[in-house]
C-alpha cells in the first residue's frame, strides 16, 4: 500500500452507528453507516442522536439506580447524585467521549453517542458481510444525520467501496454545497434524495431551513444523469394532501422519463426514535400522532401511480 492511500484510508469521522442486515435503505442487504451532525432539524427525526456533530449522553432514567459510580469518573463532571439521592446529566457540558460512565454503569443506563472511526476501520466491518451484498445485490448506504456535513470522508470511504466492487447508496436531505454532492457522485450508485415539502416557508417551519438549495441540487443530480430515487416522509395534516403530493409531482414531471431517475419511496411517520428525545433530555417536537392509516398510504400511492410514476410504501 502506498503512503497516499494508507494517509486515506487512516482518515476520521465522527459516527453514530453501524447498522448491518439493512433492507429498507437501497436494494438488496446493506450496512448502513450513520455519520453524525446535521444542518435540519426536522420535527420528526427519528434520529435525534445524529443531529448534533458532537459525543452525547444517553441516559435511560427508567433503569438508572442512582449509585453514583459514574460521578467519580467523568472527567468533566457531567454526572451528579442530587441532594434528592437522584443521578443527574448537565447537558451544559460538553461529553468527552471517553466513555468512562457508561463502562462503570452496571446497569446500562448510561451510553455515549459518537464514535470516530476510520475508513479502515469502517471497511472492516463493511467486508464482513460482502457474501450477502454478491447474493442480494445490496451494498452499502451511508446516511446520518447528514452525511454530507462529513462530505470529504464520505466521498474517500465510497471511492474504497467502489474500488472492491460494493455497491453505494447515500442517504440525504440535499441541504449541502453542490461541490460536495458532486464531490460524492462520482461514487455513488444511487442518491436517496428526500423532499420533505415543497413549499419553501412549509419546509423552514417543519426543518429549520428553506428549500431551494435541496430542490436545485436535486436537479442537478439528475440532469447530471446520476442515480437517484426520492424519498418523501409522509405525516398526516402536514405533508399528505393531494395538493402537496400533486405539487411535487409536479416538479419532478420533467425527470420522470429519465433512465437515472428511479421512482418514489413513501416512508410513513413512525415513532421508534421518540425515546431517544427524553434519553438525550429533549422534548419531542411533535404533538399529536400523525400517522397515515394504510388506506391514506393506498391513496396517497394511487394519486402518484396516476401519473405513472414508480411509487413504494417503505414500511419498518
Amino acid at each position: 500500500m502506498n503512503n497516499a492511500k494508507a494517509a486515506m484510508i487512516e482518515r476520521k469521522a465522527l459516527i453514530f452507528n453501524v447498522q448491518k442486515y439493512n433492507m429498507y435503505d437501497g436494494p438488496g442487504i446493506r450496512t448502513l453507516v450513520f455519520f453524525k451532525g446535521c444542518p435540519l432539524r426536522c420535527k420528526w427525526c427519528a434520529n435525534p442522536e445524529g443531529l448534533e456533530k458532537k459525543y452525547q449522553v444517553l441516559y435511560k432514567r427508567n433503569s438508572c439506580i442512582d449509585c453514583g459510580a459514574c460521578v467519580s469518573v467523568c472527567p468533566v463532571g457531567i454526572h451528579s447524585i442530587s441532594k434528592q439521592n437522584r443521578h443527574e446529566v448537565n447537558r451544559s457540558i460538553e461529553c468527552t467521549g471517553c466513555r468512562k460512565c457508561q463502562e462503570v454503569c452496571t446497569q446500562a443506563a448510561l451510553s455515549i453517542v459518537g464514535e470516530v472511526k476510520t475508513i479502515s476501520e469502517l471497511m472492516e466491518i463493511i467486508e464482513q458481510d460482502r457474501e450477502f451484498y454478491t447474493v442480494s445485490g445490496g451494498g452499502v448506504t451511508l446516511g446520518g444525520g447528514e452525511v454530507t456535513m462529513q462530505s470529504e470522508f464520505a466521498a474517500n470511504l465510497l471511492m474504497v467501496c467502489k474500488q472492491e466492487g460494493i455497491n453505494t447508496a447515500i442517504e440525504t436531505c440535499g441541504y449541502a454545497k453542490l461541490d460536495a454532492m458532486l464531490q460524492m457522485s462520482e461514487f455513488t450508485d444511487l442518491f436517496l434524495y428526500d423532499i420533505k415539502h415543497i413549499d419553501p416557508e412549509r419546509h423552514y417551519k417543519l426543518t429549520g431551513v428553506h428549500n431551494e438549495r435541496i430542490l436545485e441540487n436535486l436537479k442537478e443530480l439528475l440532469h447530471r444523469r446520476y442515480n437517484v430515487k426520492i424519498r418523501m416522509p409522509l405525516l398526516k395534516g402536514i405533508n399528505d394532501s393531494q395538493e402537496e403530493i400533486e405539487r411535487v409531482i409536479a416538479f419532478l414531471m420533467p425527470f420522470r422519463d429519465y433512465k437515472n431517475f428511479k421512482g418514489i419511496d413513501l416512508l410513513p411517520y413512525h415513532k421508534l426514535g421518540v425515546n431517544k428525545y427524553t434519553q438525550l433530555g429533549k422534548e419531542y417536537p411533535i404533538e399529536g400522532d400523525p400517522s397515515l392509516t394504510d388506506e391514506d398510504l393506498d391513496r396517497i400511492e394511487g394519486w402518484i401511480k396516476k401519473y405513472e410514476f414508480p411509487v413504494t410504501v417503505v414500511r419498518h
